[in-house]
């Protein structure tokens, strides 16, 4: 089996970890990878054993407009500072995997900056896509050029021209030689050449046994990217949205479907990167309504098919929304220090740090397990990982649920301690409100010494109070330097299942809660304003109306070309709130 099928992954954004400026001067290299060393210690106590951490080389800003493919960005520090990070996540047993931008380049990278000082004679014109020396661009360049997103500060590569493959390929020999890289995420790949893939493939297949290639894929048949030929995996978009949309609407169908859906498009050895938040989207607690199904959620998460990844400092339990201008709140600089003792008293690092210890210690179901569904209602969802039964309920209140026992006579139950007894050949339990469990077969005395584990449920008190003080993150009104997170240390304590009672419906006071579908609904009057003339506030678009994202999203279509007659018809009747958000969020 290699490394990545059974690996937990950690995610780093390190431009935001380690507060680095906004701006690259291009100054001397600051060592700030350095700050991310104690982070090593912290991952292994919480049972990651791979990391992806990236962007890293130079570049101009947030990251994703890279300068130089073979220099740590020196906000972050030297080559050498990234050398003895990854040989000091090597020696902890942690994988490393880069971010591989490959889709496109800053405007400061030497092939373009060769093409605006030669134009028609420079040796890099066919580097990029689309050069066009009658046309222009608001940089004023006397040519314009394909770019990606709509961004011109992002210039799109040519991957069909030879030479650029050959440079890229090259690039990955160099990051394995120099760093010792054990794989790559590839920013973008729902947009790369598939022949440019099929190369970085037998690269990978050449570099090293087991080098990983992951790419970014939002929409889409999976399958087309990750099989033999190209990728190993990529992001599971779908079942992100799935976790958190199936928790807020109380429909675990949502949840079901997806995986039975995916399951159908991609072969049971390729296994997804899963997720339920990044450097792109909003943090969990952010999105979920109830901040209690934050265990249900990870539950989910570290048990369904594929590949677990937590973003950094979600495992205290941070808060992040997605502004329209800025994603500085979703990366965050965070102390370390200020986390010392959240192993013992954040019940949501309590309980990221159980379900690593769970998904090592039964890594033969959950990684190679088969998945059976046993029960599905609106808001109990069960489920069998080879020996292992997994359940869980998004009902504020108790929710009973009864199943085939799988193995055995007996069970118990990795959270909580709970032991319970087949009768008939099936098990009936029961579970508090916004809680779930993994149940393992008890085979053996010797065997229950793994399943000793501290109870880890929230009541509906430490639901609100983990909300409250969780430390949000800086708007983008706050300063331009990111700002320090801190989670609170004094997150709730983990209680009993006796103790827990039904939980919040809403998170804490400083939750904002989304408009209803009715009250979002544009009134007649606003009905007949073209989509063109409607204002669009400065605002998180949970908080804006139906016409208002409506407008977001034709203006972030219009950036990527025409927009159709039908196009802009799906627009208009699309009047339902949370799925219009998903829509504009959909769009990076």
């Amino acid at each position: 089996m290699a490394w990545y099928d059974e690996a937990v992954f950690y995610h780093i954004y390190p431009l935001g970890l380690t507060g680095a400026p906004k701006q690259n001067d291009y100054g001397e290299p600051v060592h700030r990878l350095t700050k991310l060393l104690p982070w090593i210690d912290h991952l292994k106590k919480l049972g990651f054993t791979a990391l992806y951490i990236g962007p890293l080389f130079q570049s101009v800003g947030h990251g994703y407009e890279t300068t130089d493919y073979r220099t740590l960005d020196s906000r972050l520090g030297t080559n050498e500072d990234l050398r003895n990070f990854v040989a000091a996540c090597h020696e902890a047993g942690l994988k490393v995997i880069f971010d591989g931008v490959f889709n496109h380049t800053g405007r400061d990278f030497f092939a373009f900056k060769d093409l605006k000082a030669n134009r028609e004679n420079s040796a890099y014109k066919d580097w990029y896509c689309n050069v066009n020396f009658w046309g222009d661009t608001e940089y004023h360049d006397g040519f314009s050029y394909e770019n990606w997103g709509g961004y011109n500060l992002l210039v799109k590569l040519n991957q069909r021209n030879p030479a650029v493959r050959d440079y890229i390929c090259d690039v990955i020999r160099f990051w394995v030689s120099e760093f010792d890289v054990d794989g790559i995420r590839l920013d973008a790949a729902d947009v790369l050449d598939f022949d440019f893939m099929k190369a970085l493939r037998r690269t990978a297949d050449e570099v090293k046994p087991d080098f990983w290639l992951m790419g970014e894929v939002i929409h889409g048949d999976y399958s087309r990217w990750a099989n033999e030929n190209t990728l190993h995996s990529v992001t599971n978009y779908a079942l992100h949205k799935a976790l958190y949309s199936g928790h807020n609407d109380h429909n675990y169908f949502e949840i079901a479907h997806t995986i039975e859906r995916t399951r159908g498009l991609v072969p049971p050895h390729i296994k997804l990167y899963n997720f339920v938040d990044n450097h792109d989207v909003e943090r969990i607690v952010t999105k979920l309504m109830n901040k209690a199904h934050y265990l249900p959620v990870h539950i989910l998460l570290y048990t369904l098919p594929g590949i677990p990844s937590v973003y950094y400092g979600s495992e205290f339990g941070i808060e992040g929304r997605k502004e329209r201008f800025s994603d500085d709140s979703l990366r965050p600089s965070i102390d370390l220090k200020q986390h010392r003792g959240d192993y013992k008293s954040n019940t949501y690092t309590m309980l990221i740090s159980a379900l690593g210890r769970i998904h090592r210690e039964w890594a033969e179901d959950l990684v190679n397990g088969d998945y059976r569904q046993l029960c599905l209602t609106n808001q109990q969802f069960a489920f069998a990982r080879g020996s292992l039964i997994v359940a869980v309920n998004n009902s504020d209140g108790e929710g009973w649920i009864d199943v085939e026992a799988n193995q055995s006579s007996e069970y118990v139950g990795l959270l909580s301690g709970k032991h319970i007894k087949s009768s008939s050949g099936r098990l009936h339990f029961s579970l508090p409100g916004c809680n779930g469990e993994i149940f393992a077969p008890v085979r053996d005395k010797e065997q229950l010494k793994t399943c000793e584990a501290q109870p880890l449920f929230f009541s509906d008190a430490e639901a609100q109070e983990g909300s409250s003080k969780a430390a949000p993150a800086s708007s983008a009104q706050a300063e331009p330097a990111p700002a320090e997170v801190k989670a609170s240390s004094e997150a709730p304590a983990a209680v009993t299942p006796a103790q827990s009672g039904p939980a919040a419906a809403a998170g804490g006071e400083d939750s904002a809660p989304a408009p209803s579908d009715a009250e979002a609904k544009p009134d007649q009057a606003k009905a007949d304003v073209p989509l063109e003339e409607v204002e669009i506030p400065n605002i998180p678009y949970d908080l804006m109306t139906v016409d208002q994202l409506q407008a977001v999203i034709l203006s972030k279509m219009a950036k990527n070309g025409p927009v159709t007659d039908q196009m802009r018809k799906d627009i208009t009747d699309n009047i339902w709130h949370n799925s219009l958000v998903n829509w504009a969020n959909s769009f990076r």
